[in-house]
């Protein structure tokens, strides 16, 4: 192996929807974290791994950081952004191209001395006016001394390239921690637990209740065959109705949309089952959060 391989770890940071799950998704060049434009779709921190010819980058996608401590869900998504700063060579901010806000002053007021931190300025195809990008990066530049910025989209991949090849010279020497075709060192459980929560955001839209989560109850793989037994815990006896839609129907097509896109990540066939449980006022119990996975 060449002797300058590089290896490191990279937090992505930044207010919820700016993009960075899809940024991570982009970069490692699959699905390994979940998309919606809800906020708080991501609720862990997610590790894609990307193996190049000559680094191995490990992203750490959080969740995004809350201004409103509203209850121990929000509580322990904070921490667990912030913990990270700790573990990760480099900080990737992204933010969303022409806008700067509180969120962002908070997490600069917050980021650690001596990391080199990256400002990933997102959806630059969105500005309606281009000509809009170079003073916002002259205004942004001048808030921190970022160690670099790096306009692109992660939707349309424009600009990824760039920032892969910017943020290679701040890893450090070493060998991989990962085998060369993995792309995430989450289990298939707690992937499958994921796609369905997504596939809940997406096909609930604005019914979407505010306290909804997986429980992954069983897993087990019979040859090629998987069989994953999931509840979806809703907050209150009114959301399961939401949930299931009348006469079953959205909960089944949740159930099918899931199970296809667990086929395809899995590489076999998925016997899924799915129902609703209530559980009153999870998101504030931090001995709930931490039998649903929540660390």
């Amino acid at each position: 192996m060449n002797a300058a391989f590089r290896t490191g770890y990279l937090a992505v940071i930044g207010r919820p929807n700016v993009g960075k799950s899809t940024l991570t998704n982009r970069l490692v060049g699959a699905k390994v974290s979940i998309t919606s434009k809800k906020a708080q779709t991501t609720r862990h921190r997610i590790h894609g791994v990307l193996t190049t010819d000559d680094a191995q980058f490990i992203f750490v996608d959080t969740p995004g950081f809350q201004m409103t401590h509203k209850n121990a869900l929000n509580r322990l998504m904070n921490r667990s952004v912030t913990s990270t700063f700790a573990d990760v060579d480099v900080i990737l901010l992204v933010v969303e191209a022409g806008n700067w806000g509180n969120g962002e002053a908070e997490i600069l007021r917050m980021l650690p001395a001596g990391t080199p931190v990256v400002l990933v300025i997102n959806k630059i195809d969105r500005l309606a006016d281009k000509k809009e990008l170079l003073p916002f990066i002259a205004k942004v530049s001048a808030l921190h001394e970022f160690a670099e910025l790096v306009p692109l989209s992660a939707e349309k991949g424009i600009g990824t390239d760039e920032l892969l090849r910017t943020v290679a010279r701040y890893l450090p020497e070493g060998p991989p921690v990962f085998d060369a075709d993995d792309i995430t060192d989450r289990s298939e459980r707690f992937m499958a637990s994921e796609i369905l929560r997504e596939k809940l955001f997406r096909n609930l839209g604005e019914e979407l209740p505010y306290g909804i989560a997986v429980e992954i109850e069983k897993f087990e793989q019979e040859g090629e065959l998987r069989r994953i037994h999931a509840a979806v815990i809703v907050d209150r006896a009114g959301h399961r109705a939401i949930v299931i839609g009348k006469g079953g129907e959205r909960m089944k097509r949740i159930s099918t949309d899931a199970r296809k896109e667990m086929e395809t990540l899995f590489g076999g066939k998925v016997w899924l089952e799915t129902w609703v449980k209530v559980k009153g006022g999870w998101a504030d119990d931090e001995r709930a959060l931490k039998s649903l996975g929540y660390d």
